[in-house]
């Protein structure tokens, strides 16, 4: 009987988990457009429920509901399953983010985090590596050069920003001790928050808008030099999905980034003062505010920087980025093996 509530459990958690990401989506979707209007003096989304707050539901129904269209020249299996690909990774990295503290039902302590992995942060940087596949195979098998030049540029742009994305997160783990995501809250609510490694989190953060071809990075789908890039031609449902999967990858990236390094879901929880069943929402709002403080992070950069020239993306990456990392994790290991162990002379 116990196996078949834990099973339950773990179901539930991954119904709750996707329910949070396809909201979250259409929250971004909204609070994107809004933002940049403001910022460049426009109105923005205005028709579609109050505030427009409902535009990305009116654009998802209208793109399922249009005819799809398939290029006679294209892969045909690998071209319908590329959308789907494209957001399996996004999920899978989602569930092993911790969105709120613990509580216990009886004698059972349930986690707010679908799996609770020792080794989170490896599961998390093999899962994103994983992504750039649908992009690849996106643009390989549409038959057209454009989707092709597309897929060749998120090839290279994955290589170079993937060494970045775990060559920032080295001093972390030597720092914490631990490659478990929920060790990660755990020791940030017990000591600083990781953000004091400020050049790590500085790395991490550029190689994830990076990784999530947003811009200034987003050469893979530049329209003004390849139409639409790998997903120039697909249409219909098949273009939402991997429009959905993309917002899902900046909202998971930004809650992998305020977990990791602003200490997720810790913060004031008045625990004494009110009473537990108001004070268990503390957690769950820190959690979303973080977040969302780093998806502003995001939608700010797009509107203030523009797109790199695709030979500055490469040196950005190989040139600067990479041996960046390099050279902070080897002070830092200095660094704690001095504190550890004093100097070397003495």
């Amino acid at each position: 009987m116990t196996d078949w509530i834990d099973v339950l459990i773990v179901l539930v958690k991954v119904v709750v988990a996707v329910v949070i990401m396809l909201t979250a989506t259409l929250m971004l979707i909204w609070a994107e457009r809004k933002i940049l209007a403001d910022m460049q003096n426009r109105i923005g989304p205005d028709r579609a429920g109050p505030a427009g707050i409902l535009q990305g539901l009116a654009d998802g129904i209208k793109l399922i509901f249009k005819e799809p269209i398939i290029p006679s020249r294209v892969e045909r299996t690998v071209y319908l399953l590329a959308p789907i690909l494209a957001l399996v990774p996004a999920f899978l990295m989602f569930l092993v983010v911790p969105i709120g503290r613990p509580f216990h039902i009886g004698d059972r302590e349930i986690t707010l985090q679908a799996m609770d992995l020792n080794v989170g942060l490896l599961f998390v940087l093999a899962v994103s590596s994983m992504a750039v596949y649908a992009v690849v195979l996106a643009g390989w098998s549409s038959g057209s050069k454009y989707p092709l030049l597309g897929g060749v540029r998120a090839t290279a742009q994955a290589i170079s920003y993937e060494a970045a994305l775990g060559l920032a997160l080295v001093p972390v783990v030597i720092y914490e001790g631990t490659l478990s995501v929920a060790g990660l809250v755990e020791g940030q609510a017990t000591g600083p928050w990781n953000i004091i490694l400020i050049p790590s989190f500085l790395f991490f953060l550029m190689a994830a808008i990076a990784e999530t071809n947003r811009a200034p990075f987003d050469l893979v789908e530049a329209e003004n030099e390849l139409v639409g890039g790998f997903h120039t031609e697909y249409s219909g449902f098949r273009f939402a999905l991997f429009f959905l999967a993309e917002y899902i990858n900046i909202f998971t990236m930004s809650a992998l980034t305020a977990t990791i390094f602003l200490g997720g879901w810790n913060g004031p929880t008045f625990d004494g003062l009110l009473p537990s069943s108001i004070t268990w929402i503390f957690p769950l709002l820190w959690f979303g505010l973080k977040t969302f403080a780093i998806v502003f992070v995001f939608f700010w950069i797009r509107a203030t920087l523009p797109r790199l020239r695709y030979d500055q993306l490469m040196e950005l990456g190989w040139k600067r980025l990479i041996p960046g990392t390099l050279i902070w994790m080897i002070l830092f290991a200095v660094a704690m093996a001095w504190r550890e162990f004093g100097a070397p002379w003495a």
